[in-house]
């Protein structure tokens, strides 16, 4: 779809109104340091942290977690033991492995990725997140698609449409996108896209990309999180793990976490 010069006009003044009168000013990760710079590490962090995630959720954490790692050094020298305690509550436990891979990675190097080839090969980062780092941390133009972005384009473009593909998404972004103040660009399309997902509805449905979420009570992923929540007080024989959660699965599930390298074993004792 090819905009004209009064579509492209309407369409950024809806989002820079809406983000004037009701932009979200107190999330965390969007807080400059003191010499106005954005820490491209606190930027992953909070990327990472959102995946699959809902802010509210987040911003909690995000805060204890940057107490407790304040850099990328504290990070990568931590045990990740230490990191899943941390994490707790978030969920997708896999997220703080990879973000503490990535940590060791950086560290390593003492150079903080600064284009879309050099983040994707760090673990845990996409093309999406990629792109999300380098708009925050960098300022940086990228187009990147995720709920939001589909959330807000969808609606304003695609309302008759159910299977909208992101190729599509992203020709109206490169289009629409404020390649002088990309940062606020997004956050007026993160926060405009929170907006409607309340008010009209998740219109991610319409996108050919949706999936479901499955259900967590019952899940196989409720089972991974209690085994790491219990493991966070301290190692446990699998007889007390059975005593603490009764599920047939868990001899899988422990299985599983060992073998992702979230879980250790020696002496008959799980531990993180």
């Amino acid at each position: 779809m090819e905009l004209n010069r009064q579509q492209k006009i309407n369409f950024v003044d809806i989002l820079w109104d809406y983000y004037a009168h009701n932009g979200r000013s107190g999330l965390p990760w969007r807080a400059a340091e003191a010499d106005g710079s954005f820490d491209p590490y606190k930027i992953m962090v909070s990327e990472l942290m959102l995946q699959q995630t809902q802010v509210g959720r987040v911003a909690s954490k995000y805060q204890m977690f940057i107490e407790h790692f304040p850099n990328i050094r504290s990070l990568s020298k931590a045990e990740l033991g230490a990191v899943l305690r941390v994490w707790q509550g978030l969920g997708y436990n896999r997220r703080a492995k990879f973000l503490w891979q990535a940590a060791q990675i950086v560290d390593s190097v003492n150079y903080f990725p600064q284009t879309l080839p050099e983040l994707v090969k760090l673990p845990g980062v996409g093309i999406n997140t990629a792109g999300a780092i380098l708009a925050y941390a960098y300022n940086f133009p990228a187009v990147f698609v995720e709920t939001n972005v589909r959330t807000v384009y969808i609606h304003n473009f695609f309302q008759d449409r159910t299977d909208v593909h992101d190729k599509e998404i992203t020709a109206l972004l490169e289009q629409t996108l404020d390649r002088e103040n990309p940062r606020e660009f997004y956050w007026a399309l993160m926060d405009y896209g929170s907006h409607l997902k309340v008010s009209v509805g998740n219109a991610n449905k319409a996108s050919k990309h949706y999936t479901k979420q499955s259900k967590f009570q019952g899940s196989r992923r409720q089972v991974r999180g209690q085994i790491i929540r219990l493991l966070g007080r301290g190692g446990m024989p699998l007889s007390r793990l059975r005593a603490e959660i009764v599920d047939e699965r868990l001899s899988g599930v422990l299985a599983d976490l060992v073998q992702e390298g979230l879980v250790r074993i020696a002496d008959s004792m799980y531990r993180l």
